[in-house]
């Protein structure tokens, strides 16, 4: 008989007061998380990783940490994993190993079943904690300062094109949410994402979810589709929530033909590898890098740069504007605040 989950009180303690923004929701948890429940419902914990029967490690903003006393057998990881993905709506077995999903309650979680995850089940959940926060929370956060805060909102005001980067974890996310959050009542806001994750606060907001083939190959919707798709839709506002393929020709294409105060993110490590990740998205959307950047340069009105520093705060590092140089896709620096 394999042995159960074992809970023992956290060892872990916070020395500083949490700066958490005033306006967090809550997220509702499933019954589903079973012995995780009470790591997902800390307020400090962003991420939790289970490494088959190796180890439970949460990140509660200062990177991922083993949690003591956690025991689980691999059958009892792999059984969570699917219950997990089934409230999800979807299916995880041999056949389909690998599932990202979202919950009713906005947590994503993606499983990779053994033994392509060669250590045993492997479980990668994302708890977002600033559902649908605004500008001033995140003012009071930290992210950015009130110079910052208004210039920001000035941005969403007249209908700029927006390109969000940075890595995993930023706040890319949280901070377009926060964006959207401050268009007029009276627009249409359309998001487009592989995982629904965007949940400005705002009346009139349709989300659309990219969905994979099933077990027979049939039945996928990609970004680039929904892309063209939400054309179709009349939005006054048009948002990627990740430009990570083809896609981005469609959005390039939108925000070049009339769909101003568009937006999207992109994973980059720093400002000056932006130009490089466009042109490495255009080439898998089949365009040369000569007419991406024709195209880039005259879409996107400014790059803002999140980065998380070592006391784990997300904020604005830096901004920039696409440029050409010579006939490539280059960026300048900008600090417009």
């Amino acid at each position: 008989m394999t042995d159960p989950f074992v809970l023992r009180p956290r060892t872990h303690t916070r020395t500083t007061a949490s700066t958490e923004p005033a306006d967090i929701d809550r997220p509702i948890l499933d019954p589903a998380f079973g012995a995780l429940a009470e790591h997902v419902h800390d307020p400090q914990v962003t991420d939790l990783f289970v490494n088959g029967a190796h180890g439970l490690f949460v990140d509660r903003g200062e990177g991922a940490e083993p949690v003591p006393q956690w025991r689980a057998s691999e059958r009892e990881v792999r059984d969570l994993a699917v219950t997990l993905v089934a409230a999800g709506g979807r299916h995880l077995d041999d056949q389909s190993p690998c599932v990202d999903v979202r919950l009713d309650s906005g947590i994503r979680v993606h499983a990779v079943l053994a033994p392509v995850s060669t250590a045993g089940t492997a479980l990668s959940i994302r708890v977002p904690r600033v559902l649908g926060a605004g500008l001033d929370a995140l003012a009071a956060s930290g992210t950015f300062t009130p110079a910052q805060r208004t210039w920001l909102a000035g941005l969403v005001a007249q209908r700029a094109n927006v390109l969000i980067t940075g890595g995993t974890g930023t706040g890319k996310t949280t901070l377009l949410s926060a964006l959207l959050s401050e268009v007029g009542p009276a627009e249409r806001i359309v998001t487009i994402e592989d995982v629904a994750e965007l949940r400005p606060r705002h009346p009139h907001h349709v989300s659309l979810e990219s969905r994979q083939a099933n077990l027979e190959g049939a039945g996928r919707i990609s970004l680039a589709m929904l892309v063209r798709e939400s054309l179709r839709m009349r939005p006054d506002r048009l948002v990627v929530g990740e430009c990570r393929g083809e896609e981005v020709r469609e959005l390039l294409t939108a925000l070049n033909t009339g769909h101003d105060g568009g937006a999207g993110t992109l994973h980059a490590s720093g400002l000056p590898d932006v130009p490089a990740r466009m042109e490495a998205l255009g080439a898998l959307a089949g365009m040369d890098a000569i007419a991406l950047a024709r195209q880039v340069v005259s879409a996107f009105t400014v790059v803002l740069h999140l980065q998380r520093d070592a006391a784990g705060r997300r904020h604005i590092a830096q901004a920039g504007r696409f440029a050409l140089t010579g006939d490539r896709l280059g960026i300048e620096e900008v600090t417009p605040w």
